[in-house]
């Protein structure tokens, strides 16, 4: 599976959000690949699931994956209730 974080311009906000999305998919048993990158390189990259902020996610939405925002990169809960509600898991778990 492959988990893009998206902000503005790739460098600060998505980055924290990588991280933590790996720290919650380590707490649900689940690997993926995790990349962050800008709203212009993600409007144009593959992935099965990306998270995102509310002003961005509109950006997104003709991606064939599910979009999910994220409105508080530091919530472990919020980006565990995002991830589960995607149904990208592996074991196809969602809420």
């Amino acid at each position: 599976m492959k988990i893009l974080t998206v902000c503005g311009l790739g460098m600060g906000s998505s980055l924290i959000l990588k991280m933590n999305v790996e720290s919650v998919l380590r707490k649900l048993g689940q690997q993926a690949s995790v990349e962050h990158m800008d709203v212009s390189s993600a409007s144009s990259a593959s992935a099965d699931v990306v998270l995102t902020n509310a002003e961005l996610a509109g950006n997104l939405s003709h991606l064939p994956c599910a979009v999910m925002v994220v409105n508080n990169y530091l919530d472990l809960q919020e980006i565990e209730r995002a991830l589960l509600s995607s149904g990208a898991l592996a074991d196809g778990r969602s809420v």
